[in-house]
């Protein structure tokens, strides 16, 4: 290229690196890019451009003619060292995040098959706002053999992102979220019981939700679905039950969202319940956990994608459903577990920046990373909402007597000191209430295990013993022994 070519060229055209790598050789590439970039701010008047355009290109030129050896000297002048007035942050954005494998952790899956479905033809109706819909459908996964006068079924009620595969069966050979817990001498004892799971009402797993769609015109429901409460859930089970030929359970188990659901059981439909266990459960919401419950749900009505619920068939509120899933996982565990897990430790490598520096931070992004493609956002919004507003007495118009003097069946209650999502003192609420309202049959333990509201999901050994003693051993119900449920364990 001719010198005169060289000085018709823009100054903006020799400050790309792809011109400036065509013009010199390799070498000195970056010294060239950065002199002119250097002088061509320094002058500023677009009068003088013309000027300085012609005069910087002369000087391109004679430094063209340098050989690499020359390059290779210059190179090695020092000059004065310059004092630095800013030095600022360069970060690479977004943070990445890479897979975190430590540490025991619940398991769930997205669960598209291996379930049975019962379809209920029938309008449903709904507690609140006279909500209805023409159908619904249950997904139900179950485990042993249903004995010849159906009494030694147990009805296990699910937490909120659970589906109803509690444990692997022959149509799907997946873990289940309690894998531990159900089988051949496990504390659900598939030698002697017949145990259920079915996908809550609300739920994405199979069962009529925010995601299906509405017979009635083929469309999502989305945010059109109707507002659900607990005794829907346990409704929606009870239409179950009779489809399978069961009038009464052995007893009605959960945690969390399935320990509300179990004493719900107990207390709206007494005669269909032998016995009940409620994990981590209450008999009404607390203020904290309606807050923290609240906070998810702005984060995902916030995300623009999330498009007021009717997002189905376009883009997904990922942000949204990922940072309420964040949220939702510094609830399930203790800071005690944390301390003793993670403490201060940095991620090896990294400089101090705005994205991850300490171990707990990735940990913490990776679980609302890992989760939130998994579970259908609207159907968290619905069933968190219905347990924020879940009072057992609500459902009674008699004020004078509380839903909890229903149930006179043996009650295990069972409550973590660590757990901030159901404060421990819900679950003494809960026992102590039981006994107030006459049940002479409750039984009640206290764990102090690190792990949080998760404990129900990670520690067999203290819950798994505790659910198999109260589950194995003959109850009496106020003074009376119960034999004829108590006869399928002897």
């Amino acid at each position: 290229m001719s010198t005169q070519t060289q000085k018709n060229m823009s100054l903006k055209s020799l400050l790309k690196p792809s011109v400036i790598s065509k013009l010199f050789e390799p070498i000195a590439a970056f010294n060239v890019l950065k002199t002119v970039q250097i002088k061509y701010y320094v002058h500023t008047t677009r009068k003088e451009q013309g000027k300085v355009v012609e005069k910087f290109v002369d000087e391109i030129t004679s430094v063209t003619k340098m050989s690499e050896a020359d390059y290779k000297v210059l190179k090695q002048v020092k000059t004065p060292p310059k004092e630095v007035e800013f030095r600022g942050s360069n970060f690479n954005f977004p943070c990445l995040n890479r897979r975190f494998l430590d540490g025991p952790e619940p398991t769930y899956h997205k669960i598209e098959g291996g379930y049975k479905t019962y379809h209920h033809k029938q309008p449903f109706h709904f507690y609140y706002n006279d909500g209805v819909l023409p159908e619904i459908e249950v997904a139900y996964e179950t485990w042993g053999n249903l004995n010849s006068n159906a009494t030694n079924a147990i009805l296990l009620y699910t937490g909120l992102s659970a589906s109803s595969h509690a444990a692997s069966q022959e149509d799907n050979m997946k873990p289940g979220w309690w894998e531990k817990f159900i089988g051949p001498g496990r504390p659900l004892d598939t030698n002697k019981f017949y145990v259920i799971c079915a996908n809550q009402l609300g739920g994405c797993y199979g069962t009529t939700g925010p995601s299906s769609k509405n017979p009635l015109n083929g469309e999502y429901y989305g945010t059109h679905f109707p507002m659900v409460s607990i005794k829907d859930m346990v409704e929606s089970q009870i239409h179950l039950l009779t489809h399978l030929g069961i009038d009464r359970v052995y007893a009605a188990v959960g945690s969390s969202l399935g320990g509300m659901c179990s004493v719900a059981m107990a207390s709206l439909y007494p005669d269909k319940v032998a016995r009940v266990i409620s994990i981590s459960g209450c008999a009404k919401t607390h203020p904290t956990s309606i807050a923290l419950r609240y906070l998810q749900r702005r984060c995902i009505m916030e995300d623009p994608e999330w498009k007021v619920g009717h997002y189905y068939g376009g883009e997904y509120p990922l942000k949204g459903m990922k940072l309420a899933r964040e949220i939702a996982t510094m609830t399930y565990r203790s800071g005690l577990e944390w301390e003793k897990r993670f403490g201060r430790l940095r991620l090896p490598g990294e400089e101090p920046s705005l994205c991850h520096n300490f171990e707990i931070e990735q940990y913490i992004e990776y679980q609302g990373l890992q989760f939130a493609t998994k579970y259908d956002p609207n159907s968290l919004l619905y069933i968190s909402k219905a347990m924020d507003l879940f009072d057992i007495n609500e459902f009674y118009e008699d004020e004078e007597s509380s839903g909890l003097s229903r149930i006179k069946c043996p009650t295990l209650v069972m409550g973590v000191t660590t757990d901030l999502l159901f404060p421990v003192k819900q679950q003494r609420d809960l026992a102590q209430g039981l006994k107030r309202s006459g049940n002479s049959s409750v039984t009640y333990y206290e764990l102090n295990s690190i792990y949080g509201h998760d404990t129900f999901l990670l520690d067999l050994n203290s819950v798994g013993t505790a659910v198999k003693g109260f589950l194995e051993t003959q109850m009496s119900v106020n003074g009376n022994l119960s034999k004829s449920d108590d006869s399928i364990i002897l």
